[in-house]
């Protein structure tokens, strides 16, 4: 089994996914700070093009090009070797040492990072009781299942195109870490598969288990190489199996739809624990406005009590378990109204409020 970050026991702290409907940059990141005030995250706003999922994480990819209104890779271009022989050359030149990650292309530019550097400004001015400052990445599954090459062929399945959508979320998910880590609260970076969701379907049917987490794997050791603790957010079902059998630090699941099928994995979740992972529970729905509004912290913490009670063992007590949790919306924010999304984020520090005050934490 890889080996993990340094054991982290959150204690049922809360924390977000990410993405918020937001174009007031320093509006929503007083909100997050003033809420989340434990684990803060910098939000993605994807009303700014530049820091929607699927683009955010792509500067400095070898013939990835807007091409009539479409983002695709030109592979057949007479450009695309020589962009290979540049980027592998900076990328050895950064993973040997010989140049600075910060300097390099595995950096976010100010388009892209804009609400980062922002949150980042901002968090020097007082770090308070924060003991961790949680950023994200897409994943490269994902990423890789959302570009195509121009034979019009999804780049997961091109050799050289997923060795550089994997080596570059890589080391821009290192870039993260070390940038997050430099306010002496520890680095959490999550990485988002959403796609996860279709792994086994026919549209993936080459692709194995073992490939997931190579490629998983990869943006995992570079996180812990910044001394970051790595997680992983799937807002769907999956094969649990393959996250379990990773280095991953952090497990985030969306509990409020579909925790029975979660819990079916309760042998190897049991070992993850006791191996010091952390799960995290998407309790607070983000479906929709309506569904938001409807649930209570109440009702939510009552849900994480029912819930948890199956998984409680004579070796894992309710106490145990919330001290390794985190509490999570269960999707990103970002499909939802500002009203709403509000909504989410306060319901989510009132759930973990309310589970630590009745269990301890």
């Amino acid at each position: 089994m890889p080996e993990r970050a340094i054991p982290w026991l959150p204690g049922g702290a809360a924390t977000l996914v990410g993405s918020m409907p937001h174009r007031d940059r320093e509006r929503v990141i007083d909100f997050i700070l003033g809420e989340m005030i434990e684990i803060p995250v910098w939000p993605q706003l994807s009303a700014y093009r530049g820091e929607q999922m699927m683009i955010q994480f792509t500067e400095g990819l070898p013939g990835l090009v807007n091409h009539g209104g479409r983002t695709l890779f030109l592979t057949k271009g007479p450009g695309f070797e020589g962009g290979l022989l540049a980027f592998y050359e900076e990328y050895l030149a950064v993973t040997a040492g010989d140049l600075v990650l910060r300097e390099s292309r595995f950096r976010l530019g100010d388009e892209n990072g804009g609400t980062l550097f922002a949150f980042l400004e901002r968090l020097k001015k007082g770090r308070g009781s924060v003991t961790a400052v949680k950023g994200q990445t897409v994943g490269p599954f994902t990423l890789l299942s959302g570009l195509k090459d121009d034979d019009d062929r999804l780049a997961l399945y091109d050799p050289r195109l997923r060795d550089v959508v994997v080596k570059t979320l890589a080391l821009k998910a290192q870039w993260q870490a070390e940038l997050l880590g430099g306010h002496g609260a520890r680095p959490l970076v999550f990485i988002d598969e959403p796609v996860l969701g279709g792994f086994g379907s026919s549209a993936f049917i080459s692709v194995s288990a073992d490939d997931i987490r190579a490629m998983l794997e990869e943006v995992v050791h570079h996180i812990h190489k910044a001394g970051g603790l790595a997680g992983v957010h799937v807002c769907a079902n999956t094969d649990w199996s393959i996250l379990f059998g990773t280095s991953v630090d952090v497990i985030n699941f969306d509990a409020y739809t579909y925790f029975e099928r979660f819990a079916l994995y309760q042998e190897e979740l049991s070992s993850f624990l006791n191996r010091g992972g952390v799960v995290a529970w998407g309790l607070v729905p983000t479906t929709d406005d309506d569904s938001t509004c409807r649930e209570t912290a109440d009702s939510l913490a009552r849900k994480w009590l029912e819930q948890a009670g199956t998984l409680t063992n004579p070796g894992l007590s309710l106490e145990s378990l919330l001290q390794h949790s985190l509490i999570t919306p269960s999707c990103g924010c970002g499909s939802l109204g500002e009203r709403a999304a509000e909504r989410v984020v306060r319901l989510t520090r009132q759930v973990s409020e309310g589970l630590r005050q009745e269990i301890g934490g």
